[in-house]
């Protein structure tokens, strides 16, 4: 959530940048309550006074009949003050948690991701001198994915990732935790990048895939109409993304400074209903119902919160440099980077099959916006005690797959393994 001074303070600004990402919040409702809410509150507070006032004076004696018409007075109106501001407490935490993060300076005004603006291009695109195939149309042929048994056991949208594509996925997963819990590597890749953060590696954890309803709507992640599955029988939902319940893990505690930054490297088997697609995006694996991904997050100060942003960039182009894809980096518009976003970053790989880059990696920046709702703190070495910053960002999603399968094919259906991958593979050069 945002801070709620911060929107009175800034209330023009707030309702504007909404509305360029895309939420329709009414700030001068919101702003309304709180001050109704604000002169509730006083009020009770004064009859709470007033009623330990009279309960203090009624000790050692028999109180007049008249103290004790008042105490009864008091009582009754201020049940009734206090049941009035439980109600409008509720308004008010409801319009709160409608109002997303607000965006930073550079990221660009736009209406949708088609004015996502394109920072980068790095790698040069394959030339073949064949026509090549849809990573659905080589793995199929190679039995790698199994999309019409699937459909028997779980739905559509679902498969069975067989084989070698298997193998190459689990490859990709150990090449990346190599990099993330390696202090020289991150070394390296912070000096290339000219990034003022220190070397500290992440921690590998393997995430709860389901969270509480109260901790995952503090998150701003709960998506109920378009992304979250609800087990039917529980207050659970499952994650939608390792740093879903990563950012929690903090929830309501204070983090000493000398701890920072907190890196984890998180693995777990997403879910999403992914509402609304069709087409290309339904072939193969590039968009299904379960998926597998490792996740980067971290717990910082706020004033090294956007350096680690860039490192978690860095990381990400440094993963698909080493991979050898070709990529473009996207600095994402309002309307695209999301409810708690202050900031979002996409990686997109050259597919070959669609003739355009497709998005692989995310890279989120979202300052406190999540941890004033989880109320995960900083006590500074002065000992103020601040709210912490979050950020999270892809390692590796599932999708690289297709980039390696469409980028590195051969004239025979065969697949060239990245060099990088080949350690994770027992050598081998061709799947």
């Amino acid at each position: 959530m945002l801070d709620i001074r911060f929107i009175h303070d800034n209330a023009t600004r707030v309702q504007e940048a909404s509305e360029q990402k895309g939420y329709k919040v009414n700030i001068a409702e919101l702003l309304s309550i709180d001050d109704s809410r604000r002169d509730l509150l006083a009020s009770v507070e004064s009859l709470r006074q007033k009623r330990n006032e009279i309960a203090g004076s009624m000790k050692g004696g028999k109180p007049s009949a008249e103290l004790v018409e008042e105490g009864k007075r008091i009582k009754a109106e201020l049940a009734t003050q206090e049941e009035e501001l439980r109600a409008i407490d509720e308004q008010f935490l409801k319009l709160l948690k409608q109002v997303p993060n607000m965006p930073m300076p550079d990221v660009p005004v736009g209406a949708s991701e088609d004015e996502n603006v394109v920072v980068k291009t790095v790698g040069d695109k394959p030339e073949f001198a064949f026509e090549p195939k849809s990573h659905w149309q080589l793995a199929e042929a190679r039995d790698w994915i199994d999309k019409e048994r699937a459909a028997k056991v779980a739905g559509a949208r679902f498969a069975y990732v067989k084989g070698e594509l298997a193998l190459l996925w689990l490859a990709v997963v150990n090449f990346g935790v190599s990099v993330l819990t390696n202090e020289e590597t991150l070394k390296k890749i912070i000096a290339d990048a000219g990034i003022d953060v220190p070397s500290t590696p992440f921690r590998l954890v393997f995430p709860p895939a389901v969270a509480k309803t109260d901790v995952y709507e503090a998150t701003g992640r709960l998506n109920k109409e378009e992304q979250t599955y609800k087990l039917a029988d529980d207050d659970l939902w499952l994650n939608a993304s390792a740093e879903h319940t990563l950012c929690a893990m903090y929830y309501k505690e204070i983090l000493d400074e000398a701890q920072l930054p907190l890196r984890y490297v998180g693995y777990t088997t997403a879910f999403r209903r992914e509402a609304g697609t069709y087409g290309k995006d339904t072939e193969g694996i590039f968009r299904l119902h379960q998926f597998d991904k490792l996740e980067m997050e971290s717990f910082t100060t706020g004033d090294t919160s956007l350096q680690e942003h860039f490192l978690m960039i860095a990381i990400q182009e440094y993963l698909m440099s080493q991979l050898g894809l070709p990529y473009q980096v996207l600095n994402k518009c309002t309307a695209d980077i999301g409810k708690p976003n202050a900031r979002g970053v996409d990686i997109e790989v050259w597919l070959p099959s669609q003739g355009k880059y497709r998005e692989t990696h995310t890279a989120d920046l979202i300052t406190d916006y999540q941890t004033r709702s989880l109320q995960t703190r900083v006590r500074r070495t002065g000992g103020e005690v601040e709210l912490a910053h979050t950020n999270d960002a892809t390692a590796f999603s599932q999708r690289p797959l297709i980039g390696i399968l469409e980028n590195f094919q051969n004239e025979d259906g065969t697949v060239t393994v990245p060099e990088v991958l080949r350690p994770f593979l027992g050598g081998r050069e061709v799947l």
